[in-house]
């Protein structure tokens, strides 16, 4: 079982930059694949970036590639996602998950946070 609880959302102008974190409770933390999905208004949840277990790999959506950038610290239980370069369209309910295999639909992630949300002004 493993518990996640995002923080680090909040207003932001656009150009700017905001850094989220998740902390996982649990003592496997390690084993599993992270991920950053979103979900803004009206519209589905969708992926945002995914890190592997050791951190050796990390993965992307087209939309937030060159700004943001995923990375973790085991022995913390923490994953953090940089966010830079915001724009209004990244405006949305940032959750953080975890999947014992990853991939980039949410349907493979089993524990997922409360959200936290992110508003980019124009």
């Amino acid at each position: 079982q493993v518990q996640l609880v995002e923080s680090g959302g909040g207003l932001v102008q656009a150009g700017g930059s905001l850094r989220l974190s998740c902390v996982a409770s649990g003592r496997t933390f390690s084993s599993y694949v992270m991920g950053w999905f979103r979900q803004a208004p009206g519209k589905e949840r969708e992926f945002v970036a995914r890190i592997t277990w050791s951190g050796g790999r990390t993965y992307y959506a087209d939309s937030v590639k060159g700004r943001f950038t995923i990375s973790r610290e085991n022995a913390e239980n923490t994953v953090y996602l940089q966010m830079n370069s915001l724009k209004p369209e990244d405006t949305a309910v940032y959750y953080c998950a975890a999947s014992p295999t990853g991939g980039s639909d949410n349907r493979l992630y089993d524990y997922w946070g409360q959200g936290t949300q992110v508003t980019v002004s124009a």
